[in-house]
């Protein structure tokens, strides 16, 4: 019997070894395909009941699946951070703001920016969300191409309950205006065709491809194909079709032979959109807790799925801390790009975690609502402040936001719900984690402190940006 388990792991050593350092391309192919409010228990293999994935889960069998990865709680500054690298809290924004959606100041530097100094093709398709300005929109962000939505699609359950309406452009010209359900339910379908001529069409270049859906941010959309298919009800039927649209950009891919040069990142930008009125049009985090906009795990613990045959050990399930602020710094190292040496970014290059099973370079995470830090994690340990219910500087943006009355301690590694404070019987870690805090604080800032790491690019001084911190605390609350 111990001959057998002994040849058994002898050859899934030999298996593991020969797809973590198999010789890689210089410049390989990058895929992040984002989805938008897909909660962590939206797809098969992270433990929907109802709803299937049989692409995505192949994709978690022949790759890695992420059980501790995190992105931003809300739309914009997620995006934000996925671009850059960084918090949003230190991202630069036009006129020196720090905006509740970031908004990308011109002078940040991108994914595509850094990937076009090694001669990549770059293109974004799906919602952007980070400025609509025409020095911020993709063109001016260092890509090549864009099809999408400048904002979301929208605010309200139903498309006829408000007056948002949502425009879709290609490059800097509108082509339509989603004003039906109908008309929604298109947009998975013509992302998927964008995204797969652009493969097609770059086959022979290494090439960036930022695919980045609307769903299932509501109004909910999908096509006749899909409607009224999955036993997940209309929420469902939106995440088959995105499960539709991953089995054919992976289709593409090994048409082309270009699967061993491409590695594809699945992932959401924040936990599901739950609220009252939005009903069965939203997902599910379970088991954590909270949803979008919040801090609680439910709101930034979000599925994430990474395939690159023959390098990627395959089936395996990782539990490292990562983010999606990692994605610079780690495309940057597999296509051999120059940072700039005076640029801070918070990301940490993860690929060794993904080629050689080594331990992420994060021993910390600040969880961040909007400008508000209201948490940290410290490898299994995570801290939460205490905080007022739906903040008044918030506006009606802080509706999602609950009351915290004292300091909270949870150990993650066992209770990753977060239903067992253990603050009273672990002062220690409670005052370790508090040290923490403080340097988030000073680094990074808070909704009334800046922080000295905070980026400014335009003419207003640091110290002014503080007077207008002051200013309009003091009229916020």
């Amino acid at each position: 019997m111990k001959r057998t388990y002994l040849i058994l792991f002898t050859l899934l050593t030999i298996a593991i070894s020969s797809c973590s350092h198999g010789k890689r391309p210089a410049k390989p192919n990058f895929i992040i395909f984002l989805t938008d409010d897909q909660g962590y228990n939206d797809v098969g293999c992270y433990g929907s009941p109802n709803i299937k994935t049989p692409n995505l889960d192949a994709m978690a069998n022949q790759g890695m699946r992420f059980t501790s990865f995190y992105a931003q709680p809300l739309c914009g500054p997620s995006r934000a951070a996925l671009l850059t690298g960084c918090y949003p809290i230190r991202i630069a924004e036009p006129g020196n703001a720090k905006n509740f959606h970031t908004k990308l100041h011109p002078k940040e530097l991108t994914i595509a920016e850094v990937l076009k100094t090694r001669g990549y093709q770059t293109a974004c398709i799906g919602k952007w969300h980070v400025g609509e300005e025409l020095e911020q929109m993709p063109l001016n962000q260092g890509f090549d191409y864009y099809y999408g939505t400048p904002q979301y699609n929208g605010n309200s359950k139903l498309i006829g309950q408000s007056k948002h309406r949502c425009r879709i452009l290609r490059n800097h010209d509108t082509l339509r205006v989603i004003n039906t359900v109908e008309e929604m339910g298109q947009l998975t379908r013509m992302y998927t065709k964008e995204a797969s001529d652009f493969i097609r069409n770059n086959k022979n270049k290494p090439f960036f491809l930022y695919l980045s859906h609307n769903m299932p941010h509501v109004p909910l959309g999908a096509s006749e194909s899909f409607r009224g298919k999955s036993n997940g009800g209309f929420y469902g039927d939106v995440i088959e079709e995105l499960d539709w649209s991953m089995g054919e950009v992976m289709k593409v891919l090994k048409e082309e032979g270009l699967e061993e040069n491409t590695l594809v990142v699945f992932v959401s930008d924040n936990g599901p959109w739950i609220e009252e009125k939005i009903g069965d049009h939203a997902g599910s985090a379970h088991p954590l807790r909270g949803a979008k906009a919040q801090t609680w795990e439910g709101g930034v613990r979000v599925p994430c799925i990474m395939k690159w045959k023959g390098h990627i050990a395959e089936g395996l399930t990782n539990d490292e801390l990562l983010t999606t602020m990692d994605f610079l710094p780690a495309f940057s190292e597999l296509s051999k790009a120059e940072l700039p040496h005076d640029l801070a970014i918070d990301g940490k290059s993860f690929c060794n975690v993904i080629l050689k099973g080594d331990k992420s370079q994060h021993d910390r995470f600040f969880y961040y609502a909007y400008t508000h830090l209201q948490a940290v994690r410290d490898r299994g340990w995570k801290l939460v402040l205490p905080r007022p219910k739906k903040p008044g500087y918030m506006k009606w943006r802080g509706r999602k936001i609950d009351q915290v009355d004292e300091t909270q301690l949870y150990n993650l590694t066992t209770d990753k719900e977060e239903q067992h404070n253990l603050a009273e019987s672990h002062p220690e870690k409670v005052k370790e984690l508090m040290k923490l805090i403080e340097t988030g604080r000073d680094e990074l800032g808070d909704n009334n402190q800046i922080g000295k790491g905070a980026r400014f690019f335009d003419d207003a001084s640091k110290t002014d940006r503080i007077d207008i911190y002051k200013d309009w605390k003091e009229k916020n609350n």
